[in-house]
């Protein structure tokens, strides 16, 4: 009986909530203008933390009406201002609850009510507004498609202290791109928020310090407008390194030093100025112990990653403060899957509270996964530059480990820091011989460039062009592994960035390699693809296969072997890129191509039989530019060599040669060159010069 009880029994309590949410609402359509605003104070006290009568009276039409009243001119300014009141608790509901606001077009109606000039009813409106704009679901633009807002907001911040805090936390919240810093600048955010620095009010001056943050983040306009800021007769850095102190609260501390990071990186502040070196790097570093909150261990390892990236001083001096790669380790010890953490909560809990759908299971996972993240990318950081700093990451308990496992693990913002960690280890010949040879780091790394996102195969590919370098002992069990196919496929992919890294780690391979990988890297390649590289419009594309070329192009045999079936193709690709608008070193390297080419038994033929190539070669003997001056006459020393001097059989071929190139007048220019201001220069031509003589 109890099982058929039980249905009824819901349906009359739901009947009961909407029956009441239904009340409030048509209270608001009463025709008594006092009734109505009873109306809207009692459901004001109805809805304060009752997020499921929230959602009823949104679900009953309540947000259209409300905002009808508050539109209305004939409403009085009391009944106004209590709906921007009601808006805004209904906004401290769910996501949904905001969607549902914003759908009915709630941000044009308070905006338009800060044309009203009571300042209480326009508190209201902006408490409303900012409660909306902090939301994640909220459309930031709505905020920049009238013109006359934002002057508007700016007029108004002098108005109160609440103005103030809530117009700065509508900035900070919805300042996300460089056109929106642009358009707040110009509207002269820093000379009217500079002064709430030192407001009386504490929101005040640390949603104003928010706002400088978001809008030094990346700028140099901006960076180099603020180092020459004046608040009350004090320069604005020492501002934030006043605010940076021990006795302030730690909210305050990490954003001023994160105004200090994006000064400093917009290149506003030198990286060695003491407010940087003494005061904004130790003060990072303190963010990252044991004895701060996870929130705050996370935002200080990340902002202290993004400061020192390109510093190599800044790299060491953090190395040497507080312990810090020490300190990191311990952003490990937390459980990074969901079994884990239910283990160590289990003892002492109810069967309920160890459900999948635990809310806090998914927020200590969260944390978990974002301290990994933050360590990665301040290992990755610390780690760019310096041999002895990365001795010591290495060094670190387990490091290696925890990087392996990185690779794998079920976030792919850890995914990404770690391999960004390891591609920075990489850089290390040490390292590439040691640990990334004992901890057999390439497996993982494959796995992770079978499938992947763009950014994680950038980072992943170039650490593989690491490990594809000769002196790697990864290297032969990589190559065992059929990557050669992998690569030649990220070459055909449509970012530069891959289709770089492709090709230079094959470049990296076909140094020094055998003939049948060679020969390999060619058939899977293929010469259309090879050829469409050669033209490709991103230079470091160009590069790098021209590098894949010349280092196919070497040793004679390899030479022969490759210029005897492609041939034709690779002197037409040359010719072109000689002929066409380049760089100096985009040519240099093309002409070491031929050198190559000219280095060999057979393939020399292909240049000597082939005029046009070789009055290309004696234009760059004689450019202006000593690179090209060299290479070109590289390839005529190996052309015009005599064969008896041990590289070949017989004086026959390169008596010919010397005959032709000497009536086309290359014996003239190196005659010239021989004089050569260029000591490398004027030795190459003796050099040649001498093969006439033998």
């Amino acid at each position: 009986m109890a099982c058929l009880l039980e249905a009824p029994l819901r349906i009359s309590v739901l009947s009961e909530v909407t029956a009441t949410s239904r009340h409030y609402v048509d209270r608001l359509f009463d025709p008594d203008p006092q009734k109505v605003l009873q109306g809207v104070i009692d459901m004001k006290n109805a809805v304060i933390g009752n997020n499921k009568q929230k959602a009823n009276l949104i679900v009953l039409g309540a947000v259209p009406r409300l905002l009808y009243l508050l539109q209305q001119s004939s409403s009085s300014l009391e009944l106004r201002t209590e709906c921007a009141v009601v808006l805004g608790s209904l906004a401290m509901g769910t996501e949904n609850n905001i969607k549902s606001l914003v759908d009915c077009h709630i941000i044009p109606a308070l905006l338009q009510g800060l044309l009203c000039p009571d300042l209480i009813f326009i508190e209201a409106c902006l408490r409303c507004l900012r409660t909306v704009f902090i939301s994640p679901v909220t459309p930031v633009q709505l905020l920049y498609t009238d013109p006359t807002v934002i002057p508007h907001l700016m007029s108004l911040l002098s108005r109160s202290q609440r103005t103030q805090e809530y117009i700065t936390q509508i900035f900070s919240h919805c300042c996300k791109t460089p056109e929106h810093q642009t358009v707040l600048f110009n509207h002269g955010a820093i000379q009217n928020i500079a002064p709430l620095l030192i407001s009386p009010s504490y929101k005040v001056r640390m949603q104003a310090l928010k706002c400088f943050s978001v809008l030094a983040y990346e700028n140099t306009q901006v960076s180099m407008t603020l180092v020459n800021v004046l608040v009350d007769g004090e320069l604005l850095s020492q501002v934030f390194v006043r605010m940076m102190q021990r006795d302030q609260p730690i909210e305050m501390q990490l954003t001023a030093a994160k105004c200090l990071t994006y000064m400093c990186r917009a290149g506003a502040i030198k990286t060695d100025d003491s407010c940087i070196v003494l005061k904004t790097l130790p003060c990072l570093v303190r963010m990252c112990s044991k004895e701060h909150l996870l929130e705050e261990r996370v935002e200080g390892a990340e902002t202290l990653a993004y400061l020192m990236e390109p510093d190599v001083e800044l790299q060491r001096i953090a190395s040497t403060t507080d312990h810090l790669v020490a300190m990191l380790a311990d952003y490990f010890k937390y459980p990074s899957s969901v079994s884990a953490i239910t283990d160590i909560k289990r003892i002492g809990q109810a069967p309920e509270a160890r459900s999948q759908d635990n809310p806090q299971l998914d927020h200590d996972l969260k944390h978990a996964h974002e301290l990994r993240q933050a360590a990665f990318k301040l290992y990755a950081s610390l780690g760019s530059n310096d041999e002895d700093i990365r001795k010591k990451i290495t060094e670190t308990e387990n490091m290696m480990d925890r990087i392996v496992s990185g690779l794998s693990e079920s976030s792919i913002k850890v995914r990404l820091a770690a391999v960004r960690c390891l591609h920075s280890l990489s850089r290390s010949v040490q390292q590439l011989r040691t640990s990334f040879h004992d901890h057999a780091v390439w497996k993982p790394l494959m796995k992770l460039l079978q499938n992947a996102p763009d950014e994680v195969l950038v980072m992943a590919s170039s650490t593989l062009c690491n490990l594809l370098l000769e002196f790697s002992p990864s290297k032969e069990p990589i190559l065992e592994s059929g990557v050669i196919e992998l690569l030649c496929s990220l070459t055909q992919s449509d970012s530069p960035a891959l289709r770089v890294n492709g090709i230079w780690a094959l470049m990296n391979m076909a140094f020094q390699a055998d003939q049948k990988v060679k020969v390999e890297i060619v058939r899977c390649l293929g010469t259309e693809q090879l050829f469409r590289l050669l033209s490709d419009p991103d230079t470091n594309v160009l590069m790098k296969t021209l590098g894949l070329l010349r280092n196919l192009l070497s040793t004679r045999p390899h030479i022969d072997q490759i210029m005897s079936s492609h041939g034709k193709q690779i002197m037409q690709a040359v010719t072109l890129i000689l002929e066409a608008e380049h760089s100096i070193e985009v040519k240099e390297q093309t002409l070491c191509i031929l050198a190559n080419i000219g280095d060999g038994n057979t393939a020399k033929d292909l240049i000597m039989t082939n005029d046009d190539t070789l009055q290309k070669i004696k234009y760059y003997m004689g450019h202006s530019n000593v690179k090209l001056q060299l290479a070109a006459t590289f390839c005529i020393s190996n052309l015009i060599w005599n064969e008896e001097d041990g590289k070949g059989s017989g004086s026959q071929g390169s008596q010919e040669r010397q005959d032709k190139l000497r009536e086309m007048g290359f014996v003239d220019i190196l005659h010239k060159l021989t004089q050569a201001p260029d000591s490398n220069l004027s030795d190459r031509a003796k050099t040649a010069m001498q093969q006439y003589l033998a």
